[in-house]
């Protein structure tokens, strides 16, 4: 039995090495220099240099009060926001379900001005039920996914700097 397991993951190598699968690994960026123009305080923000400082690699970021020409590009953090929506309520009107959204907006310039990304919004929703009895337990679950959004927005705002390219010059 154990033989033909391992035959079968055998024959099974080539097909997933065939289809392009492979781990992520770090971010290669085609900048070395990346200023980072963002609100205070803002959990997107804290995420992202986070993400940033851990990604690996040669990238160089350049934080205020520093000059943004130093670096080549400048990411502007434009902003952040959450939304609660409600999915469904039980006859007498109390919720049951929620849908939380969270967008951000990011946009990336070179030290010339040319835009490399145009401002861009992202968003990540994440759906939950909802108890007026375990309110206290449901906001802990909702603050716990909107850190897990706020993650995976940063995770996908360094995705799309690695593959980023200058415009073209006219």
């Amino acid at each position: 039995m154990r033989k033909r397991t391992l035959l079968s993951l055998m024959a099974l190598a080539p097909v997933v090495s065939a289809c392009g699968f492979r781990l992520r690994g770090a971010p290669s960026f085609p900048f070395s220099t990346l200023f980072v123009r963002a609100p205070e305080g803002s959990p997107f923000t804290r995420e992202v240099l986070r993400n940033l400082a851990t990604a690996g690699g040669n990238l160089t970021v350049i934080l205020p009060p520093a000059k943004p020409d130093t670096a080549e590009v400048t990411l502007f953090l434009l902003g952040e926001r959450r939304q609660r929506v409600i999915l469904a309520k039980t006859a007498s009107g109390q919720v049951r379900e929620v849908e939380l959204r969270l967008f951000a907006r990011f946009k990336l310039v070179d030290r010339e001005g040319r835009v490399w990304i145009e401002d861009t919004e992202m968003q990540q929703k994440r759906e939950m039920s909802y108890s007026e009895s375990l309110a206290l337990a449901k906001d802990e679950e909702e603050a716990a996914l909107y850190r897990n959004m706020y993650s995976d927005l940063a995770q996908q705002l360094l995705r799309r700097l690695a593959a980023a390219h200058a415009p073209a010059v006219d």
